[in-house]
Parts: C-alpha cells; sequence; structure tokens
C-alpha cells in the first residue's frame, strides 16, 4: 500500500494551478445521464472518484471517451440498466446522484444505499422526500433505494435540513418534470450554481441556483452540451492555507475567489497579505507565523466543513489558541488523534476543539481517517520536525489531483513511496 512522506521545513513558494472541482464534477457526470445526446465536460480533475463515477455511468450503458487532457464526454444514449450497484456505490457517496437522472429519463432507479467517507451520518431522507414530492412512488428495501414514476410531476419541494446532495439530486429530476418545481431551502453552495450552468446549457430552465429557493420549468427533453467545470473552492483553501502554516508566498492561478469569502476571510485573519485579481490569487506571509483563528463550520456562504481540518492543523502552529466548532456532521474530529501524534495541543469537547498554538511540531508516522483528514496531516507535516508518514493515502486521491506532485512544485519535500 502507498504512503506519502513528508520532511517539513520549507515555506511554500510560487505558482500552483487549481483543478476543476470534485464536489462539482461528480453531480455534472451524472447529469449527462438527462440528456438524449453526448455531453462533454472539460476541466475535469483526475480523481479517484472520477474514476469511480465513470466506472458507474459505464456500468449502467453509457459510452465514455476521455481525450489526453482528460476532458470526458458521456454519450447516454445507449443506456440500458436503471441499477446501480452496492460494488460501485459502496465506496463513493456521491453515486448516489444518479437516482434522480435515472428516474426522471427512464422512469426508474434503483440505487444501492452509499458508502464513502466515515465523517458521521449522512441519511438519504431528504433526496427520498424529494423525488415522492415529484410524485415517485420509493420504497429501500434489501440496501437499495427503489424509485418508480411515469413521469415526475413538479411540485415544491422544501428541505428539512440544508443538503447539497439532495438538492443537486432533485434539481436534476426536476428539469424533466412536468411543470414547475420549485426548491425552498435549497443548498447555495457554488457547486449548486456550477451544476444549474451546466443542466442550462443542455436545455433545463432554471432560475435562482445559488440561493435558498431554486425554480425550475421542468421541459420535454435535454439536449448534449459542453461545459467546463468550476474550480475546486476546497482545494484551493487547502494550498492556500499550506502557504500561511510554512510563511510562505504562492499565487493560485485557475481559481475563483468569488466562491471562497469565508475562507479568505479567516486567511487574512490569520495574518495573510491576500491580493485577488480574475482568476489569481496570491497570498504571502512575509515568513511570519500564523495568528490562531477561530472557525464554525456553516453551509455556504459560511466557512465549508471541508476546510475545517485544513484550518484545525493551521491553529495547531499558530500564534494563540483557535476554537473550532464542526456544525455539519458529527464524526468529523477523527484527525484530532493523529495531530496529537504530531505534537498538537487539542481538546475536545463535544462538537468544539480548543487548539493551543505550539512553537512546532515533531514528524510521526500517521494515518488518514477520510479525505480532508488527510490533507489536514500532509499540511501538518510540512511543518513538523523530520519526517511524517501518512498511510492509507486512498483517502488524499479521492479529491486532490498529484498533491505531492503540486506541492513538490512549490519547494515543499514530499514523496509518494510503495
Amino acid at each position: 500500500m502507498q504512503k506519502i512522506v513528508v520532511e517539513g521545513g520549507r515555506p511554500l513558494r510560487g505558482e500552483v494551478r487549481i483543478s476543476g472541482a470534485k464536489n462539482a464534477v461528480l453531480p455534472i457526470l451524472c447529469a449527462g445521464l438527462l440528456a438524449d445526446g453526448p455531453l462533454m465536460v472539460r476541466n475535469v480533475p483526475n480523481l479517484h472518484d472520477v474514476k469511480t463515477t465513470l466506472r458507474l455511468l459505464a456500468d449502467l450503458g453509457a459510452g465514455i471517451h476521455l481525450d489526453d487532457s482528460f476532458d470526458i464526454r458521456i454519450d447516454p444514449r445507449s443506456v440500458r440498466s436503471h441499477v446501480a450497484p452496492y460494488e460501485l456505490v459502496k465506496t463513493m457517496r456521491a453515486s448516489v446522484l444518479v437516482l434522480g437522472p435515472l428516474l426522471a429519463r427512464h422512469g426508474a432507479a434503483e440505487v444501492s444505499l452509499p458508502g464513502g467517507c466515515a465523517i458521521g451520518s449522512r441519511p438519504v431522507d431528504q433526496h427520498i422526500k424529494g423525488m415522492q414530492a415529484l410524485g415517485a412512488e420509493v420504497s429501500v428495501e434489501h440496501g437499495f433505494i427503489k424509485a418508480r414514476a411515469k413521469r415526475l410531476k413538479g411540485a415544491r419541494v422544501v428541505f428539512d435540513m440544508v443538503s447539497v446532495g439532495a438538492t443537486e439530486n432533485v434539481l436534476m429530476a426536476a428539469t424533466l418534470a412536468e411543470g414547475r418545481t420549485v426548491l425552498e431551502n435549497a443548498a447555495m453552495e457554488p457547486e449548486i450554481v456550477d451544476l444549474a450552468q451546466c443542466l442550462v446549457a443542455m436545455g433545463a430552465r432554471i432560475e435562482g441556483a445559488g440561493s435558498g429557493r431554486i425554480v425550475v420549468e421542468g421541459v420535454e427533453r435535454l439536449h448534449g452540451g459542453e461545459h467546463a467545470v468550476v474550480a475546486d473552492r476546497i482545494e484551493c483553501g487547502t494550498f492556500l492555507v499550506a502557504a500561511a502554516m510554512t510563511g510562505g508566498a504562492i499565487t493560485a492561478t485557475h481559481s475563483r475567489p468569488d466562491t471562497m469569502d469565508a475562507v479568505l476571510d479567516k486567511l487574512r485573519e490569520a495574518g495573510a497579505e491576500l491580493d485577488c485579481d480574475g482568476d489569481r490569487i496570491s497570498l504571502d506571509m512575509h515568513g511570519r507565523r500564523p495568528r490562531a483563528v477561530n472557525i464554525a463550520t456553516a453551509p455556504h456562504p459560511g466557512v465549508p466543513t471541508d476546510m475545517q481540518a485544513q484550518f484545525m492543523a493551521l491553529d495547531c502552529i499558530a500564534d494563540g489558541v483557535g476554537v473550532v466548532s464542526e456544525t455539519i456532521f458529527e464524526n468529523r474530529f477523527m484527525h484530532v488523534q493523529e495531530l496529537l501524534r504530531l505534537g498538537a495541543d487539542i481538546r475536545v469537547e463535544g462538537h468544539t476543539a480548543i487548539v493551543r498554538g505550539v512553537e512546532a511540531l515533531s514528524g510521526a508516522p500517521v494515518m488518514a481517517t477520510d479525505l480532508r483528514a488527510s490533507a489536514s496531516l500532509v499540511l501538518a507535516g510540512l511543518v513538523a520536525g523530520g519526517d511524517t508518514t501518512l498511510d492509507r493515502i486512498y483517502h488524499l486521491d479521492r479529491g486532490y489531483e498529484n498533491i505531492e506532485a503540486k506541492l513538490s512544485g512549490l519547494g515543499a519535500c514530499i514523496r509518494r513511496i510503495d
């Protein structure tokens, strides 16, 4: 099994190109099932989760073509199956996003209950509630969500809680429903906006994406189209935090600063000098140690839960005490035990962690427990004395494209070993 070894003590400097967003590309690939012609998706990150999604789409019968730049062409005209099997779905929660497209386009869907990172309970009840509101008959039997409908009917769908996945699933299904659908208490993340823009390019009629109320006028068909995936704000935030921790100065290119207000504000609080120019974000710490920051995760436009572990790593070596509150997932502090192995001073009280910054961390063997936890451990390794060896890095490969190559390009001493 592969591991990553990080030798700490080097400030990051230079430019890093930000990839397309993992959290945007997965629903967009699933949206290709809605069309009656090919969908070309560009700026696709080369990630394990993307490859899993492509295997799932191919298993359903879709034609998949990847060119040399990893642009992907999906041809849904050959889809014959409406069953997403456990073998593929168990490794990636986003697989449940084929539910809405299969149901809307083919009148039936059977999707295994999903898996993914072990960061807490993420029920699919809001997905099911949305499909039922659109007129589908839905049951959960033998580990599968089974849904049927001759044609979905537009309806008012009020989500009990803000759910990115449920918003995406119901939004996709509503594009082919008869009449108007109104989604209330919808998620407002930039990835929702990106999905809506892709669907509009395919002929959908959508207004309000990016707000808590989305209105969809159903159409008879969606045609093929072309879409470039939005920049990954979480990858960008991860590199910016890494530079802040090391006292470095980097520029993130091909980024979207307008999607990152909360993260950029926290970096300024930490003492970073930031300059945003078009799709470039420049950060300079002028060699200074960061100041501790308090964060409380929240749905967009708040601090993303996917950045919580990285900011905790920053607080571990910052000047002062930072309070980190996790409000989205109940089991997303598993990286704490690993950070303690590196010499961090962290006390957990329920869903809150009190982090007292220390002068230095010390390299040690650590183990990744989920995707963003693995990133936080790499970041901690960048500032720890000696070597930090990260095990179970398959979590990292689910969401970061060539992270060791990108960090090496910024001057980090990091390598992958067998």
